[in-house]
Parts: structure tokens; sequence; C-alpha cells
């Protein structure tokens, strides 16, 4: 490990390798060489609601570590993912590009019905990849949900190290020893005994640990809060208060995976690395409905499975010490594409052309006033949406996808989210001409999109 006083030195003096604006020009006293590229963490909870946490209004339960990263960093209250569910996040995420554009639309379903073909294509450059070339460890602990098939593997995706599973739900308490869809480390089942989040925690510290001598990719993909609710058995008599059972199990996976990142975050700081690195934490769609009026997406409408906001806005923190503004709450249109440019390009690199992300540090620094988005987009299966600037357009389905769920209207609906967050009133007949615009956008960008290659295997037949 570093001298405390070399690897102040370091912290002291680095600058931002990037191009043009992403650049910070610090003073340098070291040569490029000894200039320490950050770490980048990419912290990944699982049907996480936006109101979850403390710091996005969450009353229901503490989250204080979650809460610190954005005490410590910049919280998006405008943050976006690019669809309603997992697995497609999950490729946008990974390659900084609209999953639609390589025809990575819908999740798989259960494994025995699940699309032969399901997966990230091998053409897709990932993050790992990119940071991988940089000269950086990489590890991917969690939840995959990128594909089964070996050629689909974390560690043939630009990832050294794997701990956890690759489909889309995983029991908590069960490691599945013995069946298709078992916890690995690489490729080999294994035996776990610890709770899932907590295993995932202490994966996650131990590489860190093995790691602190040089740049590193971390990405934790908990998968916390998703179904199955088991508890804790440390927690089996947590929240009394909460009467009913289901969010009281609710309140305890969050209270595991809030202490989960806790360990992380302290074992940054422990390592004397809180300066060098630089930390995500991002839901990968909205919240899930819970019985009773728990509202983990408040003041949002929705919920996972739609297009209105409740299913794509999600928590969004951002954290680089001394590097980035502490406590800062920023509202502008972000999305899970920008990740990837953020960390490529701080660690030195440069993403690819076709990356529709953007490297977000000039414009959370202030450098860059503008949007990081004026618009954004979003499509699955039988519905779709689009913002440009405050307005949105939303088709939140027919009823083709699993059955009609409330919120849903099969007709197209116009909202401005500046003066209606929750999407309560219906502005298409009001401003027919705003409606055309919107609908004129999303038609230009879904031209350069491609058809599904698969939809869940529980998928009604002819979905679209």
């Amino acid at each position: 490990m570093e001298s405390s006083s070399k690897g102040l030195s370091r912290r002291r003096f680095l600058t931002l390798a990037g191009a043009g604006a992403a650049a910070m020009a610090l003073p340098i006293d070291l040569s490029a060489a000894e200039v320490r590229k950050p770490n980048i963490i990419v912290i990944l909870s699982d049907d996480h609601g936006y109101a979850s946490i403390g710091c996005q209004g969450g009353v229901n339960v503490p989250t204080p570590n979650i809460d610190s990263i954005a005490k410590n960093g910049i919280r998006c209250t405008s943050g976006y993912v690019t669809c309603p569910v997992c697995g497609p996040t999950r490729a946008g995420l990974m390659t900084g590009r609209y999953q639609q554009r390589f025809g990575f639309e819908d999740n798989d379903g259960p494994r025995p019905t699940a699309p032969a073909n399901f997966g990230l294509p091998e053409g897709e450059k990932t993050m790992a990849d990119y940071l991988k070339a940089e000269g950086y460890a990489t590890c991917m602990i969690g939840k995959w949900h990128l594909g089964h098939r070996p050629k689909c593997h974390p560690q043939k995706r630009g990832f050294d190290e794997f701990f956890g599973f690759t489909n889309a739900a995983h029991s908590y308490v069960n490691p599945g020893v013995g069946t298709a869809i078992p916890i690995v480390r690489g490729t080999e089942p294994v035996d776990e005994k610890e709770y899932l989040t907590d295993a995932f925690g202490r994966e996650a510290v131990s590489f860190i640990e093995r790691h602190k001598e040089k740049p590193f990719f971390l990405h934790l993909a908990f998968n916390a809060v998703h179904h199955p609710l088991d508890v804790p058995e440390r927690f089996k008599d947590a929240f009394p208060e909460i009467a009913e059972p289901e969010q009281r199990k609710f309140a305890t996976l969050l209270t595991a995976m809030d202490e989960a990142v806790g360990k992380v975050l302290d074992k940054v700081r422990e390592a004397g690395l809180e300066r060098d690195t630089l930390i995500f934490f991002l839901g990968d769609n909205g919240g899930y409905r819970l019985p009773g009026d728990f509202a983990p997406n408040a003041p949002l409408r929705g919920f996972k499975l739609h297009v209105y906001e409740g299913g794509v806005r999600v928590p969004y923190l951002v954290q680089w010490k001394d590097k980035l503004p502490a406590g800062k709450v920023y509202d502008k249109i972000v999305t899970s594409l920008d990740i990837l440019p953020t960390a490529v390009t701080a660690a030195g690199g440069k993403p690819a052309e076709i990356v529709e992300g953007v490297d977000l540090v000039p414009y959370l620094l202030g450098r860059k006033r503008e949007a990081p988005h004026d618009r954004v987009f979003w499509r699955w299966i039988d519905r779709y949406a689009a913002r440009v600037g405050d307005w949105k357009l939303v088709m939140n389905g027919n009823g083709d996808v699993w059955t009609l769920m409330e919120n849903e209207t099969g007709k197209e609906q116009l909202f401005n989210l500046k003066d209606d967050i929750g999407e309560t009133k219906d502005l298409a007949a009001v401003y027919p001409e705003k409606l055309k615009e919107l609908q004129a956008a999303y038609r230009e960008w879904d031209a350069k999109n491609i058809p599904p290659k698969w939809f869940d295997g529980r998928r009604k037949p002819n979905a679209r």
C-alpha cells in the first residue's frame, strides 16, 4: 500500500484524464505515469423506488449509508434508466447505448421458458471492456441478467472476476447449488451460507482490499430489493411499527442493502481511496407495487412495468470527493447511459462514437450549463414514451404486457412535468401541436432501432 504522504500527494494533484472540457486542469507536480487513475464503483439496486431512500424523501426505512453518497456528492433528481424492467436497463447501462439499437428490449423470463438467444450481443462493447483496456482490475458482483450462455458470461464481457448469479432473481437464503441458477464464483457453484446481500457486500470489500494498489472497476449489482422477500434472520423482529407484512419484509431487504453499501464505503475510506474513487448509485427501474399505502415511487405516477415516471425515474447519486461538489442537487436530465462515458473519460479513455451517453463531469461542475440531454426516450413491448424538455409523451400499454394494470390507458397522453411531476393531467387535447412535436421526436428516435430479438418466454404471442 502507498505511504500516506505519497497517497495524499497523488490525491492532491490528481487530474481528471479526459478530452477537452472534461479535464479539470489542476496543478501537476508529478509525471503522468505517477498520477493514479480514479477507481470506479457502480452500485445498482433492483426494483428500487424513487422515494425509498431518505435523501429522496423516504420516511419508512432509514438509509444512512446510501444517503451519505448524496451528502458527500450530488443527487440527480431527474435521473432516468432506459427501461421499466431490469434486463434491458442493464444492457443500456453496460454499453452506454439505448438497448433497442441492438434488440435487447425484453427480459428472458424463468429459465425453463427463456428464449435461447437471450443475452448481450457479442459485438457490444461493455464498460468493463473499456476500463480493462485502460489497465483496470474489473469485478462484477451480484445480478448479471445479461445472458446465461457461456459467451454472455461476465468474464467473457470484460470482467476479471464474477461472484453472483446470471438470471433475473434469486433467493437470498438458498445458494441454489444443484439447480440451474446457483450462486457462482466465476463459473463454479458456491454453497453460500451468508444472507445474499451480506455476501455481496463481503465480496465487494474483499475485491477493494485486494486491488487497492491499482485502479479498479467494481460493478456491485444487488438483487435487493427484488422479490423474493426473504428476511435476514437478524431482522426477523425489526420494524414492528410497519403493520403490513410485505412492507415490513421490504424494509428489512432495504436495510440489509444499506448496511452492505456502508461496508463498501467504509472500506474505500479505510484504504485511503475516497478522493480516488468515483461512485455511482442508482436503481434499475421503478419500485414494484406493495400492498397497502406504501408508495416507494412518490410523488411519481406508476411502478415497475410502466413508462410513467414511477417506472423509469430512479434514485441517481454521484460521489467523487473533492472533485465534485458535496451536497448538491442537480435537476437536469441525466440517464444511466451517461455512466459509461463518464467513467471511461475519467479513466483516460475515449468512448466510441456510437455511445449515446455523455460525460457528466463538466455538467455536474457547472462548466456546461445546458442539460446533458434535452430529450430521452423509452420503448418496451407495447408501450413507449418521450421526454422533450419539460414535456412528456406517454403510451403506457394496451394490456398486451401481462394484464391491463392500473394507470394503463391504451392511448397516447401528454404531460408537463414541470407543472405536474405526478402525471395527473393529460394535456393531449389541450396542446395538440405539442403532442405532434413529441410524436415526431419519438418516431425519429425509433427509426434508428431494430425489432426485439426475443420476448420474455411468458409473454403472449405477438406481444407487439
